[in-house]
């Protein structure tokens, strides 16, 4: 799981809240996220890898979006496999995490596998939400005809700039003046806590209004392309919408327990005395809820893939050396007998050049195929009967 009690914890001063969580149930807590963990990235790498009777098609142009679902399911996977090396060593060795604290501050050994476990897990996940709000921005990009492979420097940037930058800047606050001896309080912890939850709300705000503006663009391009709205072009563009939404549920589900599970830690720590018996309910709460942090959190990779490309099946084909497997192009390859031919002659039958030149119908086809690239959900019936078919 991702949660920046893991870096609070790892202060010898923790706070009462912090305690209650972390040491409550331990075993039970990582086993579940070793399990939760493993099957994500266990099922994350069966989605990507390549399926036997695929045919894998080179694409005729590259896509930054493509680029950056590959990237956002890599980050997916790292985290994870971060979780469960952390997992492992606190269940293995309940001893060496037990050293963290002020009396045996002389043996820095736990305290930096504590931080160095948890600023993995945190980076890579803060990455993972950049860059999908780099991918919210891309699709707008896109149909606005803004955007190509060259901005994906730009997205790195971003992405891993800021992730880096505030992960370093909020452990620094945490930890001020030192590991050993960081103080205690609120207002010591907000800034982390402010640092590692910025781009979860970021993508929870902007990236449904990205997306929104983004089919009504595409409807505006798919009206524009032929000047008419048929019912094919109507399914395509809902099947957009329909991508949108999956990837935003899937995010919500995952990470809307880590906003509850803080805000009923929160209001424990402004209290007295969290133990009281008024507060029992609460914290009961707080702990079903880190429990089901522990299981959600690591299983947004594969849930991701789902989102992104739908089940592709068990078929794995190893033949590495025999083809070239362009990661992109994979996720919209068809299987056997359903493959489409190549697009490359596409546009001159549908091409109506009294409403639209050829360059922009190009443009037009190119924008929708970038978005619906990696969905094999479609209707057949409309991805060969429309010109915008490729990556479907």
């Amino acid at each position: 799981m991702a949660s920046p009690r893991l870096e609070t914890y790892c202060c010898p001063n923790r706070d009462a809240a912090t305690q209650l969580v972390m040491s409550f149930q331990p075993e039970v807590f990582c086993g579940v996220c070793i399990g939760s963990a493993s099957v994500s990235v266990m099922l994350t790498v069966l989605q990507l890898l390549p399926k036997k009777g695929q045919i894998l098609r080179k694409m005729p142009k590259a896509s930054s979006s493509s680029t950056i679902l590959l990237l956002i399911s890599v980050c997916d996977i790292l985290g994870g496999l971060g979780v469960i090396f952390r997992s492992s060593v606190w269940l293995g060795f309940p001893g060496f995490i037990a050293n963290i604290s002020v009396a045996n501050a002389t043996d820095m050994w736990p305290s930096a596998f504590c931080v160095g476990s948890a600023m993995w897990i945190q980076l890579l996940y803060s990455a993972g939400f950049w860059w999908l709000f780099c991918y919210a921005v891309d699709s707008y990009l896109v149909v606005r005809r803004s955007a190509g492979l060259s901005t994906i420097v730009l997205y790195h940037m971003m992405a891993w700039g800021l992730a880096v930058l505030l992960c370093v800047e909020g452990v620094a606050l945490l930890y001020y003046p030192s590991l050993s001896s960081c103080e205690k309080g609120l207002e010591h912890a907000i800034p982390h806590y402010i640092t590692t939850y910025a781009p979860l709300l970021l993508v929870l705000v902007v990236n449904p209004i990205l997306f929104r503006r983004t089919v009504s663009a595409v409807a505006s391009l798919l009206k524009g392309r032929q000047g008419i709205y048929t019912e094919n072009e109507r399914r395509l563009g809902t099947e957009i919408q329909m991508r949108f939404f999956k990837i935003m549920l899937v995010f919500i589900v995952c990470w809307s327990s880590n906003i509850v599970n803080e805000s009923l830690l929160f209001y424990l720590e402004m209290q007295p005395d969290i133990n009281e018996m008024p507060l029992k309910n609460i914290r009961s709460a707080a702990l079903i809820t880190w429990i089901i942090m522990g299981i959600l959190n690591p299983m947004q990779g594969f849930l991701f893939t789902l989102a992104f490309y739908g089940w592709t099946g068990c078929r794995v084909d190893l033949k590495w050396q025999k083809r070239e497997i362009p990661w992109e192009s994979m996720s919209s390859s068809t299987v056997g007998e359903n493959a489409y031919p190549s697009p490359v002659n596409y546009q001159t039958n549908l091409h109506d050049p009294k409403k639209l030149s050829t360059t922009d119908s190009q443009q037009t086809d190119e924008a929708i195929s970038m978005l619906s690239e990696g969905n094999t959900s479609g209707d057949d019936r409309i991805t060969r009967s429309s010109p915008i078919y490729q990556g479907w």
